[in-house]
């Protein structure tokens, strides 16, 4: 939901700095490699109820996140690098989820609950985004065509961090995020009846499909 305006604000900054990357030579999967280590490192720091470290390094991987798709497009985008993008991210964003099972027993339920939509959300968002492209939707350049929603990434970024800001009402913080989350499963699921139910544009007829049933397509998400 917040991805686009996110994007718009924060765009021209990520560009820059990739492209002082690309003088220095830095190479995309490099820099999805780092963000994945630093994620990793977040987990951690939530498992160990290290929050403010946690804080720091969920806030790096994410900037990391947001600058290997820039680099990527100066030094010529793959889908090997899409791929391993968008692998790095969900496992950050469930080994996160554990690791607050972890660091809060309290919050264990609402934690399974949270994984569970993610599963759901997930599923909906991976087996949908073929069939559209499939069926002419285009994206915005990126390695998927990503079919967003009313938690996207930007509100990933923004209920983690309020988890490490505020550990103490995790249990809470988790079950809205889990509503958001199932919400966000049910647009999508919503989207691909209505879609995949009409017919399928021909060769000579085929025109652009929206991906979202509100808005346009958004930051990966869970």
């Amino acid at each position: 939901m917040l991805d686009a305006p996110a994007r718009r604000a924060l765009g021209p900054g990520l560009d820059a700095a990739a492209a002082g990357l690309d003088r220095l030579g830095v190479r995309p999967l490099a820099v999805t490699g780092l963000g994945w280590l630093v994620g990793l490192a977040a987990c951690v720091a939530v498992a160990t109820s290290h929050w403010s470290t946690a804080l720091v390094l969920w806030l790096a991987n994410r900037l990391l996140d947001g600058l290997d798709g820039p680099l990527a497009r100066r030094r010529g985008a793959t889908d090997l690098g899409g791929y391993l993008d968008l692998l790095a991210d969900f496992s950050v964003y469930g080994g996160f989820v554990l690791a607050v099972g972890v660091a809060v027993p309290e919050a264990r339920l609402a934690c399974l609950v949270l994984l569970l939509t993610y599963y759901v959300s997930g599923t909906a968002f991976l087996t949908l985004a073929p069939l559209l492209e499939k069926r002419g939707a285009r994206g915005d350049g990126r390695s998927v065509l990503f079919v967003g929603g009313l938690a996207e990434g930007t509100e990933t970024v923004l209920a983690y961090a309020v988890l490490c800001l505020l550990p103490g009402h995790a249990e809470t913080v988790l079950w809205v995020f889990a509503a958001m989350v199932a919400l966000t499963a049910l647009q999508r699921i919503a989207l691909g009846v209505r879609s995949l139910g009409e017919r399928s544009p021909g060769i000579q007829d085929r025109r652009p499909l929206r991906t979202t049933p509100e808005t346009r397509p958004a930051e990966e998400t869970p």
